[in-house]
């Protein structure tokens, strides 16, 4: 059997055979049984090939997996929860280290602690720091990854009151391209440290991370709020008027959604971080507003916080967004997204606006490689579909809305939430980056001069 890679040159069973032999994981190739589930994503709209898949067990795995590309000139993709909506998980014709076997969790309650693997996601970190009431600000998905997330900054239903997963990380141990294994903290090669907390992907292959733990649940105060889509105007106007006067601890999401029967609704979704009668008392002012047509605030546990949002981003679906932060909640971008939505094609479409604020604000734009640090809210458009042939009804939607948009919109863009490159465009790359994105190219050619790790919301070397 042979294998064609994307430069047109062939791999023989004779070479994938040797790699193989060296990797305690497995190499999957087409025509391989279990080759095309290794290469599903998420977003199903992303459909790529690659030459090799090395599903690594650690960190030798990666060496050689990284060697092999390097012996034989592929390109790089990572892959570690793969619920990227970029589908920067796999490549065309390259090679694809797969993460998803390293599972890896030690936690230290006594020092609030965590060390996790490259292959983690959210649900199973979560579901083993709750066990010691214990929590570090991670995706609101638990199926993303926690490597990924992080790279990127790090959005969660924590960070006003502990700031982003990526503020909160304390140490990364990095396979670089050359092959070295790198370990990077705020004291030990900071520059790289530096570039890992924002930079997303660029620098190497993240094998391990530790974390700091926060005392967090196991219950919290938190839920939907839901309106007729009528009340938005006055919903959001609210939200956005009691911002300023919120505890760090609190924080309240804003939404625009669809019902599982069908009605168009708005939401506000407020969390608080803390003891269960101080965030009773916090969320009364937002519960008495309105009339809602239910109120599903209460105490939860703080891992099914984490999956609220789980039944409405399914795994098999096509997926398109689109995102900015902004500094502020103008009454005209109120009313435009109230006027707009009901014109949505699908039923899995929604706007979103994420509190920002508190910790998150209070670090410096250059201090981590995540610049967005005034950002009052991210907003977010996300749809989704079952059928390619509605592909361009969806996209040009999304597109439509954000037009009017854009005026309203700062130009930073959250890098987890960019759509695939070939839609997007570079601009919107360099503008996930901002005024950190000179530092990050010479910190890209130091550690990846030949752009081997360029499946992802790519920095090129200069």
């Amino acid at each position: 059997m042979v294998t064609t890679l994307a430069t047109g040159q062939d791999l023989s069973e004779t070479v994938i055979s040797g790699l193989r032999a060296q990797l305690r994981g497995d190499a999957l190739v087409p025509g391989d049984e279990r080759y095309n589930d290794a290469r599903t994503l998420w977003n199903v709209m992303i459909e790529r090939r690659p030459a090799v898949i090395a599903q690594c067990t650690g960190a030798a795995d990666v060496f050689d997996a990284l060697a092999f590309a390097r012996s034989n000139d592929l390109s790089v993709a990572v892959r570690a929860g793969g619920h990227n909506v970029a589908g920067t998980a796999l490549c065309d014709g390259g090679l694809v280290v797969d993460l998803t076997r390293m599972k890896g969790i030690r936690v230290d309650p006594a020092s609030r602690r965590a060390r996790v693997e490259g292959g983690v996601i959210w649900g199973e970190l979560d579901r083993e720091t709750q066990v010691f009431g214990l929590a570090t600000t991670g995706g609101v998905i638990p199926g993303t990854g926690v490597a990924g997330l992080t790279l990127g900054g790090g959005l969660g239903w924590l960070m006003r009151k502990h700031g982003l997963s990526c503020d909160n990380l304390l140490s990364a141990d990095v396979v670089t391209a050359d092959g070295r294994l790198v370990t990077a903290t705020a004291g030990e090669n900071a520059d790289l440290f530096w570039g890992l907390r924002g930079g997303g992907g660029n620098f190497g292959v993240v094998t391990s991370m530790e974390f700091q733990l926060h005392e967090v649940g196991p219950n919290v105060v938190a839920g939907p709020l839901f309106y007729p889509l009528e009340q938005g105007g006055e919903v959001f106007r609210f939200a956005r008027d009691h911002g300023a006067d919120q505890p760090d601890e609190l924080i309240c999401h804003l939404a625009v959604v669809t019902s599982p029967d069908g009605v168009h609704m708005s939401a506000m979704l407020p969390a608080y971080v803390g003891s269960l009668s101080e965030g009773e008392r916090a969320v009364e002012p937002w519960k008495r507003f309105g009339t809602p047509a239910a109120d599903l605030v209460g105490p939860l546990p703080y891992q099914a916080l984490q999956g609220m949002f789980d039944p409405a981003y399914p795994s098999g679906l096509r997926n398109y967004w689109k995102s900015a932060f902004i500094e502020a909640l103008p009454d005209g971008m109120i009313d435009l997204l109230m006027e707009r939505y009901a014109s949505t094609p699908s039923p899995f479409a929604a706007f979103f606006l994420e509190q920002c604020g508190g910790a998150v604000n209070r670090v410096g734009t250059t201090e981590t490689a995540f610049p967005h640090r005034n950002a009052a809210y991210n907003f977010l458009i996300t749809t989704a579909w079952h059928d390619s042939a509605d592909d361009e009804r969806n996209i040009r939607w999304v597109r439509a809305i954000w037009a009017e948009l854009e005026p309203y919109l700062e130009d930073g863009v959250y890098v987890n939430y960019l759509s695939d490159g070939n839609l997007e465009g570079s601009n919107r790359v360099r503008a996930a980056y901002g005024p950190n994105y000179d530092r990050l190219v010479a910190l890209k050619q130091q550690y990846d001069p030949e752009n081997r790790f360029r499946y992802n919301q790519n920095i090129a070397p200069a």
